[in-house]
């Protein structure tokens, strides 16, 4: 079976503007984020993609562009099913103040029980995504055989919850994962069980070093803005 890549968008203005995007309308790449992605082809020069797959929204569009420019023959797949969770009512509004809400509590100690406000539930979300993954790679091994690599470029509660689905995780501990933006994450599925290759690579260890403002135990929803 294939080896998927999943690669976080670069940077959003969202991102730094500390705001839950959701599908907010939009939302691009950050200085940053650009940056970041006119890195990405350098990053995956070695590897031949056999598909490329990605989120309908603006900053993951954005993000797998450079890619695109260096490998014309590719063209690329949007797919709603790997697009941001659904925040409903949170969309768009400033993690600061979404800190004080009951639901977050929630979303932290207990996702498989958080749904949004007018949007999804988080399992939901989770069962989407890793659906399109399994009918992504039944796709790829057809066309392409069983040894095929391709990559999807999506969201940072995305890519967790399907990190966690490949390890056999309980939702509610998809929290202890991280990825941040413009990260690359692997994992090869096989007929018996996938194996998780990388996660949040960025090849940069900046986020490593001790922070003047530590982040506290919260998981960061959304994904976060990295490194700063």
């Amino acid at each position: 079976m294939p080896t998927l890549i999943l690669v976080r968008h670069g940077r959003s203005t969202a991102n730094t503007a500390g705001l839950l995007a959701g599908w907010t309308p939009g939302v691009a790449l950050d200085e940053r984020g650009s940056a970041q992605a006119a890195a990405l082809p350098g990053r995956l020069a070695d590897i031949p993609l056999a598909e490329i797959v990605s989120s309908p929204l603006q900053r993951c569009q954005e993000t797998i562009q450079p890619l695109l420019d260096a490998r014309p023959a590719l063209t690329a797949h949007s797919d709603d099913r790997i697009g941001e969770c659904h925040y409903g009512d949170w969309s768009g509004r400033k993690l600061a103040e979404l800190s004080g809400e009951p639901l977050m509590e929630v979303v932290q100690a207990h996702p498989s029980a958080a749904a949004f406000p007018g949007g999804e539930s988080m399992r939901a979300m989770q069962t989407r995504a890793a659906a399109a993954v399994r009918e992504w790679n039944a796709r790829v091994e057809r066309d392409h055989g069983g040894d095929a690599v391709y990559l999807m470029c999506s969201h940072g509660d995305i890519i967790k919850s399907l990190v966690a689905d490949a390890l056999g995780l309980h939702l509610d501990l998809f929290q202890r994962i991280s990825v941040e933006p413009c990260s690359i994450t692997a994992i090869r599925y096989t007929r018996l069980r996938p194996f998780l290759l990388r996660l949040g690579d960025t090849g940069d260890l900046a986020s490593l070093a001790p922070r003047e403002e530590p982040s506290g135990g919260d998981a960061a929803v959304g994904g976060g803005a990295g490194a700063p």
